[in-house]
Formats: structure tokens, sequence, C-alpha cells
């Protein structure tokens, strides 16, 4: 065998081995996502939800509701879009529930709702939160937050959206392609400086 052939056969079976590796990755992170909210239903100081789906500050809102925290944070919201708007898009018709509600607009993707929130938190002085996210996105979401906030007790809460809710999502084309996207955006926030599983 010539040596460009050799060294051919070894690029190839260097890509064929990265490519195991990757869809061996993308198994056991589909397999793994949260299939329910952690079990620890203790109150913490706050409530934390990042945007990108209605069912997430649905969600944030109705542990809200059930004292779950003091004040709920949604991260992420559209510089367009005030706090008044999205309260009534939500449904909120108490008015002491939505003055516990604040919101910030600077953060967009999950590195930035990470910063955004802990200088949140950090000005209320908090000390434990619950976060609000999508499944799919919780494992990346806790390792920016755990990144920020060191010393902040976070309890992860996620929602399961159609179509990524719990079962074979591996057959929906759309949920294989939003897992696998999250899964690249995973790896990458693992390699990052400061980034590891938290």
């Amino acid at each position: 065998m010539t040596r460009w052939r050799r060294a051919l056969v070894i690029l190839i079976a260097g890509v064929l081995g990265l490519g195991a590796l990757w869809f061996g990755g993308l198994v056991w992170f589909g397999a793994s996502m949260p299939s329910a909210p952690a079990a620890d239903s203790n109150p913490t100081d706050a409530i934390v939800v990042l945007t990108g789906g209605e069912d997430r500050l649905a969600e944030g809102l109705r542990l809200l509701a059930a004292g779950r925290a003091k004040r709920l944070f949604v991260s992420g919201v559209n510089p367009g879009v005030r706090k008044a708007e999205l309260m009534r898009v939500a449904g909120v018709k108490q008015p002491g529930l939505a003055a516990l509600v604040e919101i910030g607009q600077r953060a967009n993707n999950t590195r930035g709702n990470a910063a955004e929130s802990a200088a949140w938190l950090r000005r209320r002085g908090f000390t434990s939160m619950r976060l609000v996210t999508a499944n799919y996105h919780m494992r990346r979401s806790m390792i920016e937050f755990r990144w920020a906030l060191p010393k902040v007790r976070i309890v992860a809460h996620p929602v399961f959206p159609k179509p990524v809710n719990p079962g074979p999502w591996w057959r929906k084309g759309r949920a294989l392609a939003i897992v696998a996207a999250e899964f690249n955006k995973y790896l990458i926030a693992l390699l990052r400086p400061g980034g590891g599983p938290g």
C-alpha cells in the first residue's frame, strides 16, 4: 500500500471513528434528557424562566402562584415586548402575581441568559433558584448557570414541549433535528473554558 493510500485509510478511519463517537453521544444525550421535574419540591428564592416556548412561562407562573418562590425572572425577553404585554399574553390577571415577575431583555442565547439571570439574583441577594426551560435544553442550561452562579442552589425544572416530549423522539424528524442541534451546542459548552458537566 502506498503512503498516500495508507494516509487516506487512516483519515477515513478517523472520520468514521469520530462519527461513531458523535452518534453514541447523541444517543446518550437523547436518552438522558429529563423525563420529569426534579424531585426537590422545596421552595427556592427565585424561579428563572428562559424564553423560547409558551409552556416555559406558563409553568413558571404556575410555580410562582403555588408559592414555590418569592419572585420570577424571565430572561431573554424581546426588547420590544413590555412586561404588561407579556403578562397579558400569559393570561395573568392577578396584579399581585404580576408584581412578583421581572423581565430581562439583554440575553440572546443561553450563556447570556445565565449572565443576565446571575446579575439579577445577585442584586436581589438570592441564593437558590428553580430553572425552567425545555427538557432538551436543560443539560446545557445547567452548565451555563452553574458556571455563572457557582454558589447558588439550582433546581432543574424541565418542561416538555412538542415534539421533544418523553417517548420515541428519534422517530420524528423535527425532534431528531432539535436534539442533534442541541447536542452540538452542548459539546461546545463542554469544551469552552470553565465548561464541564458541573
